[in-house]
């Protein structure tokens, strides 16, 4: 992988897809405690475009400082990425937290996005949730990245895929346990702080919102107030998916994602 440095801190990325500098980009932003390689089912798929995955601060390849990281610190990591490319404008899919920090650079960086796909994610979360957040922090400093695997992986996957793609299931499971405590902490910070959903009015630019119908971390219903909150976006409910829709049902992931960039082109 290559990387910049902003700020002392390294962000990884890696550049696919068509060599064609008249394409379009597209970039691919990972959830919490995984890496760009959780996009591996999409590559192919969108093989025309440019293609630009990176993994946020705290994981992957990247640098892992210790303290909060915000969700405007991770937008402007994402910022300075596309400077360093001379990525003026592109297609943005993010996922979970990749959602997340989109949501921010929008409001951030008006009109760099030419369209955004926000996936399993959320605007806002209640104010009990915090206390989830804090026990599932509490838990990983304490017994480290281990003890939050079997949990997660619940969370993210159906029984019926966790069945069915045992191997897959492994490899997601390994990203979990080799993200940083740091990173994981850093960056569930700025996460589990989102309350964007009263300034979403203020992003111009079409926007697709899918969730997987059995989503447990980020359920239907915040989808649905991203959509009532955010102007020209439309909803798309994966069935038989849960929080890693585009690694469980990727055919639907990517016919979906490639009938949006198509009427948005």
């Amino acid at each position: 992988m290559e990387k910049i440095e902003r700020d002392g801190v390294a962000i990884a990325y890696r550049v696919e897809g068509s060599a064609d500098t008249s394409r379009p980009w597209l970039v691919f932003s990972h959830s919490l405690a995984c890496d760009h390689s959780m996009w591996d089912p999409q590559m192919a798929a969108f093989a025309d475009y440019r293609i630009l995955r990176f993994d946020t601060r705290g994981h992957g390849a990247s640098g892992a400082p210790a303290g909060d990281y915000t969700l405007e610190l991770l937008a402007d990591d994402l910022k300075a990425l596309l400077d360093a490319l001379s990525v003026r404008r592109c297609h943005y899919v993010g996922l979970s937290m990749g959602g997340m920090i989109g949501q921010q650079f929008a409001l951030r960086y008006p009109g760099r996005f030419a369209s955004m796909t926000l996936a399993d994610t959320t605007s806002r979360y209640p104010a009990e949730a915090r206390a989830v957040w804090d026990e599932r922090l509490a838990l990983v400093r304490a017994r480290g990245m281990d003890a939050i695997v079997p949990s997660t992986l619940e969370r993210w996957f159906t029984a019926a895929f966790r069945e069915r793609e045992p191997a897959i299931v492994a490899r997601i499971g390994q990203l979990i346990r080799s993200t940083p405590v740091a990173g994981y902490a850093g960056c569930a910070y700025g996460i589990s702080r989102i309350n964007l959903s009263a300034r979403l009015a203020g992003i111009d630019c079409p926007a697709l919102v899918m969730v997987g119908d059995a989503d447990l971390g980020t359920p239907r219903p915040m989808a649905e107030e991203i959509v009532q909150a955010l102007p020209g976006s439309r909803l798309h409910v994966i069935e038989r998916a849960a929080h890693l829709s585009n690694i469980e049902q990727p055919a639907e992931f990517n016919r979906v994602l490639r009938q949006f960039l198509t009427s948005v082109s």
